[in-house]
């Protein structure tokens, strides 16, 4: 039955997903608030295909750790393509930091870029790295609340990786205090896997790391929140639906 729901999610997902591409066009030639609210329908409808096809539910611990409006510094655990809709639903103005790679997709590299997503190039070296900072400064003083995954890549539940200088850099720069998230999103919908479990998926938003600290010492206390939080999400009793 878990396969039979998993695939139907798959189609149905890929489908609205696609949808919303080439519906959302026309929003390229207005203010990026239209195309915010639109795509914040895109991430409510496929939270709502989740709990309805799936039974994977969401729930959202220290939700009055996010901001409600201005700019912010989002550093969240990425387990899961999950994270990468969440966002859309729980901020008002969120601005992901992402692959260069995915900027290239025809359609929804548009309309990433119209909401000020911001472009990172992996490979790039010093040079990459102060473009980041330079449009992370750009869009916390345009009032965005930016979205990063400072692992730089999908880690498995309860595993914490080591984060990448990049988040430093950008706190650093803006000025922001940090926002760490945990998240057991890959118990329910793994990297690259096929099967949707259901269940509730936490994601934990922790108080915020106020500006002030080292580099150093901003991503020490940073990674250990998150990793704390981590294991307590993935080392309880399994929240599976009956």
């Amino acid at each position: 039955m878990i396969a039979i729901r998993s695939a139907l999610f798959n189609l149905l997902f890929f489908a609205f997903t696609a949808l919303t591409v080439l519906f959302g066009m026309p929003l390229l030639a207005v203010p990026p608030r239209f195309m915010h609210a639109y795509l914040r329908g895109w991430a409510n409808g496929s939270l709502w295909l989740l709990r309805v096809i799936c039974g994977i539910r969401l729930r959202v611990t220290g939700r009055e750790n996010l901001p409600v409006n201005g700019p912010a510094l989002i550093a969240a655990q990425h387990q899961s393509a999950f994270d990468t809709i969440v966002w859309h639903a729980l901020l008002p103005r969120p601005a992901y930091v992402m692959k260069e790679e995915l900027m290239r997709i025809p359609g929804w590299g548009a309309m990433a870029r119209h909401v000020h997503s911001i472009p990172v190039d992996r490979e790039g070296g010093g040079a990459a790295l102060k473009r980041l900072v330079r449009a992370t400064r750009a869009a916390a003083e345009a009032g965005y609340q930016v979205v990063i995954f400072p692992e730089g890549t999908r880690s498995a539940p309860g595993e914490v990786q080591p984060w990448q200088p990049g988040f430093a850099a950008m706190a650093a720069t803006t000025g922001l205090a940090v926002v760490p998230v945990a998240t057991d999103s890959g118990k329910f919908w793994g990297k690259r896997a096929f099967t949707k479990r259901p269940g509730t998926l936490t994601v934990a938003v922790l108080p915020p790391i106020l500006p002030g600290l080292s580099r150093a010492e901003l991503t020490t206390r940073a990674e250990a929140a998150v990793a704390e939080a981590s294991a307590r999400l993935t080392g309880g009793v399994d929240k599976l639906v009956e």
